[in-house]
């Protein structure tokens, strides 16, 4: 199964995945992350270790991608088949049980768009053939452009994390509109940051439909970002969330798949 998470900057759609990883892990999967957000932290939020082995974001693998992509010189356009099977297997990081890929971003000043990456995932994604036991998870990067890429084309699943505000439900509404006229089968909300059963009502109504999860605002969460910890195995405050959005995509995914 293929799962990416979306959402407004700042909403916690790489927690979400973390957390989700390692339920993931919890339940005997194997989980491939791949972080695809411009300001990669995935490998912080994971506690993944690069013990000694460098691992190169596609992003900086500029000459390869254009290869990959089958760009001609001075042509603007990718032809449809990339061979990037190797790309899963040489370029990532793993630990203890989980593998991690990093897609990288353009990192300079008029450095250009990441159009070459972004070909080359939406064809990873296209071309994966998984076991029932693994499961990829996608960062993306926040608002709507991979989108209108059509990077996530290839997925199963889209979880759209939201928080109780007007400005996140509005970037959510719009990422699920996209989702939908892509024809992703399975397109979710997952609410986020809840102090109060307020904040769940306020979202069910502003959304028209209750989100699949609600991960409330927890303290032992902060307390990990700020001081640069992994979120991976804390449970503490989360009202067993990360399991029942698990149970919740699976179902949901066993119906879609009918």
């Amino acid at each position: 199964m293929k799962i990416a998470v979306s959402g407004k900057g700042g909403v916690g759609k790489t927690t979400i995945m973390a957390l989700l990883a390692g339920e993931l892990r919890r339940q005997g999967r194997d989980v491939l992350v791949i972080d695809a957000d411009p300001s990669p932290h995935m490998a912080q939020t994971l506690g993944i270790a690069e013990t000694g082995k460098v691992v190169k974001p596609i992003a900086e693998m500029g000459k390869l991608l254009a290869e990959r992509a089958g760009k001609s010189e001075g042509s603007p356009f990718y032809n449809l088949n990339p061979e990037v099977n190797d790309l899963l297997r040489d370029f990532m990081l793993k630990q203890d049980g989980i593998r991690l890929m990093i897609l990288g971003a353009v990192q300079t000043a008029e450095g250009g768009c990441a159009c070459p990456e972004n070909h080359v995932l939406r064809k990873m994604l296209k071309k994966m053939l998984l076991t029932a036991q693994e499961v990829v998870l996608v960062d993306m990067e926040a608002g709507i452009e991979h989108l209108g890429r059509g990077t996530v084309a290839g997925v199963d699943c889209l979880l759209i994390v939201v928080i109780p505000s007007q400005s996140s439900v509005r970037t959510a509404l719009k990422i699920k509109q996209m989702a939908e006229a892509v024809r992703i089968p399975q397109v979710c909300f997952v609410g986020n940051l809840l102090q109060s059963l307020d904040d769940q009502a306020f979202l069910t109504h502003a959304l028209g439909e209750e989100p699949i999860a609600f991960f409330p605002d927890a303290a032992a969460i902060r307390q990990a970002e700020r001081s640069e910890q992994p979120v991976l195995a804390i449970s503490e405050g989360l009202e067993d969330a990360p399991r029942l959005l698990l149970e919740k995509i699976l179902a949901g995914h066993s119906l879609a798949s009918r």
